[in-house]
Formats: structure tokens, C-alpha cells, sequence
């Protein structure tokens, strides 16, 4: 035990104490190795959120179905703000004492985009909803772009 990691494999417990790797918790050691994701020796053609897609398979946290007649849903749950950014507020403070022209850094707008977009997929018995943040409207294009190209294998796969 240490104030500080001693190595690569050091580890971090709750109490903020770092620990050796032969330290590990022996019941988490003895757990069975986690299933293959896929059937196929394939790699992912893509990947959404915990969601990966094979030639034929998707491939998700609660199973594998078959791509073929697979169905996706975008759900887009962002909420975008004007807001004015700090920088302006203090410009307009600022040049304000000097001359009112200053106030026109409070027409200064910004935008801010929250939330996340929500990604489902059904393929065979399997359905599966992932979450996946968004920081701007770039990455709701992207995850899109990404569910249209999984629609577009799903309609080759058939």
C-alpha cells in the first residue's frame, strides 16, 4: 500500500491508498472470462455507443442478433441554448465605464447544446437502448450518419 502508484499495474482503491496488482480482490480474480462478443472471427465494421456491428451480427451488452431485418431508431435529445459567454459580460463591464458602447458585447449570443441522443436497435430477441453525450450539433449528425450506415448493412445483409 502507498500515497502513490509504484508501477503500471498499481490500482487505486476507495480509501485513495494505491495497491500492488498481486493485492487484487482474489473474488473478482476467480470470476469466468466474459463470453465473445461475436460469432464471427470478424472485427466490428462499427461501433455505436456499446453497440458493434460484423458483417452479420450486432453485437450488444445484452446479446448477439442477426443483422439481417435488424431495426434502428435515432432519438435525438439534445436541447440547444442562446446564452451570452462570460468573456462578453466582462467586456461589457468593462467598456462600459469607458463609453456605452460597451453594452453591445451583451448582444453577444452563444450556443450550447445538451443532452444526449438515444440509439435502440432490435435484431432478432435482442433489443438494446445506449445513451450517448453529445457536445455539439456534430456529434448528433455523427451518431446519424453512423445509424444510416448500420440501417444500410442490415439492408445488404438480407
Amino acid at each position: 500500500m502507498s500515497d502513490v502508484s509504484q508501477g503500471p499495474d498499481w490500482w487505486i482503491a476507495s480509501d485513495g491508498k494505491w495497491y500492488p496488482p498481486q493485492s487484487a480482490i482474489p473474488e473478482l480474480s476467480n470470476l469466468p472470462a466474459p463470453p465473445p462478443l461475436a460469432a464471427t472471427q470478424q472485427g466490428f465494421l462499427i461501433t455505436i455507443g456499446d453497440i458493434g456491428v460484423t458483417q452479420d451480427t450486432v453485437v450488444t451488452p445484452n446479446g448477439n442478433g442477426p443483422l439481417a431485418g435488424s431495426q434502428w431508431i435515432v432519438t435525438d435529445r439534445t436541447q440547444v441554448e442562446s446564452v451570452i459567454p462570460t468573456w462578453a459580460i466582462v467586456m461589457a463591464i468593462v467598456f462600459a465605464l469607458a463609453c456605452l458602447l460597451g453594452l453591445l458585447f451583451l448582444l453577444v449570443k452563444e450556443q450550447k447544446v445538451r443532452g444526449f441522443v438515444e440509439v435502440s436497435v432490435r435484431a432478432g430477441d435482442v433489443v438494446h437502448m445506449t445513451q450517448l453525450p453529445v457536445r455539439g450539433v456534430g456529434d448528433v449528425n455523427r451518431y446519424r450518419g453512423l445509424v444510416n450506415q448500420a440501417q444500410s448493412l442490415a439492408a445488404r445483409a438480407r
